[in-house]
């Protein structure tokens, strides 16, 4: 699904119920503040962790403000993947209020 786009307000419900979120941002970036449960993937080392993706329900891409994570899920997406940009970013997210955690995942 290349193209794909979805607001911070819609996806989260969607994150509430366990949607597979992917940061594509850099580590460095990540621990500052990131979408609780999002998992770090660096947008280097996508294409090296493809089979790590999942193909079974949708992928919900996020970066910093929408550029990076929009060229991963247009390459997500025509690799098979049911990928859909997180519009705005890791920033749109925590502007709307919504809640952020800090650090690297355990």
């Amino acid at each position: 699904m290349s193209g794909a786009e979805i607001t911070v307000d819609d996806l989260a419900p969607v994150w509430r119920e366990g949607a597979h979120i992917i940061d594509v941002r850099e580590p460095g970036e990540y621990v500052e503040a990131h979408i609780p449960g999002a998992q770090l993937l660096p947008m280097g080392s996508v294409i090296a962790e493809l089979a790590q993706i999942p193909r079974d329900r949708p992928v919900y891409v996020v970066c910093a403000v929408g550029g990076r994570s929009a060229q991963v899920a247009d390459y997500l997406g025509a690799q098979g993947v049911d990928a859909r940009n997180v519009a705005g970013g890791t920033h749109a997210w925590i502007r709307a209020g919504h809640p952020i955690e800090t650090g690297l995942p355990e």
